[in-house]
């Protein structure tokens, strides 16, 4: 992950706080869209370990007080994260769409980002702190957009011959995948922890 990685939650804690006295700090959230649809079909979900602030915020400080239990699988099917994807962005353009023409319309437009950031960093939290600190990003709609956008790219290598089945790997991945199976991961987060811990150096991207 990159050096700057553990200090983006404050971004998402300024936004979703802040914003609701400076509703123009809802468009920051315009930049985050901007930069995972630009950088997804390359590279996947390499974002959301790399440069989500809600990401961060889950992993450096609401871990502290986490559960660690593990991700429920249903939450990880597409049938389950497609409607919530359709859902929340549906409404989210259904209140943008309805918010243009009326008075002062920049700062209602800011607030709906603002609203929709502090609501869903709110469940976060809340599974974050009672599952596993990652639980969000299991679903999250972002999440499920660059999987289906860039699924496939930048994706993590096991050199087989190394791996002594030692687990570590699988220990510090905050997704809870199963690093050791050679296979497609679409919901790597590309933090590159496993990467680390293994003591063969038998992971790569």
């Amino acid at each position: 992950m990159l050096k700057i990685t553990p200090y983006l939650g404050i971004l998402v804690l300024i936004v979703s706080i802040g914003g609701l006295w400076y509703p123009a700090l809802g468009y920051f959230m315009l930049l985050v869209f901007a930069a995972i649809f630009l950088i997804s079909p390359f590279r996947g979900r390499w974002f959301c370990g790399n440069l989500c602030p809600r990401g961060s915020l889950v992993d450096f400080w609401v871990s502290k007080i986490s559960k660690k239990r593990k991700i429920p699988e249903a939450l990880r099917s597409l049938w389950v994260r497609l409607p919530i994807f359709f859902l929340l962005m549906g409404f989210m353009g259904y209140r943008v769409a309805s918010t243009f023409g009326s008075l002062n319309t920049f700062e209602k437009i800011g607030m709906i980002f603002v609203m929709m950031c502090l609501v869903t960093t709110s469940i976060a939290v809340l599974l974050g702190s009672f599952l596993s600190p990652r639980t969000w990003c299991s679903f999250c709609p972002m999440g499920t957009a660059q999987r289906l956008l860039g699924g496939k790219r930048y994706q993590l290598k096991l050199e087989k011959d190394k791996c002594i089945s030692c687990k570590k790997c699988e220990k510090v991945c905050p997704m809870q995948l199963k690093v050791c199976q050679n296979e497609t991961k679409p919901d790597c987060i590309k933090c590159g922890r496993c990467v680390s811990a293994c003591p063969k150096d038998a992971l790569h991207f």
